[in-house]
């Protein structure tokens, strides 16, 4: 059974976990200690309205009901976090970039946090 994250605790613990960018998304990954698996969904309004941000929430919402059964960590948190290209992306390109994701949390790899991409101050 996959269950839902409802608790802005299981979200903010999942943020200390794996994580995985892509374009579209950001997969955080983090185990819970044998309560199966979850996932959840964050848009903020920096994506847009509410009609674009309940749009993009929908389809995460597919993307993972599809992937996370075969592909999902057992006793994980799952957490979608959405990017402001995510609503343009095609589906099924965000599809196989998720079973990426998944396949290298899967494997024990994440993405360096708190790194900028410019160059240091002078």
């Amino acid at each position: 059974m996959i269950a839902v994250l409802t608790k802005r605790a299981d979200f903010l613990s999942a943020n200390s976990g794996a994580r995985q960018a892509k374009p579209g998304f950001v997969l955080l990954t983090r185990p819970n200690g044998g309560k199966g698996i979850r996932y959840g969904i964050t848009v903020t309004r920096k994506i847009g309205k509410a009609v674009v941000r309940n749009r993009m929430k929908r389809r995460f919402r597919e993307l993972l009901r599809a992937a996370l059964p075969s592909l999902g960590l057992p006793d994980h948190d799952h957490v979608l976090i959405g990017r402001a290209g995510g609503i343009e992306r095609d589906f099924h390109l965000m599809a196989r970039e998720l079973a990426d994701a998944l396949t290298r949390a899967r494997a024990g790899g994440s993405d360096r946090r708190g790194q900028r991409r410019h160059e240091p101050r002078r």
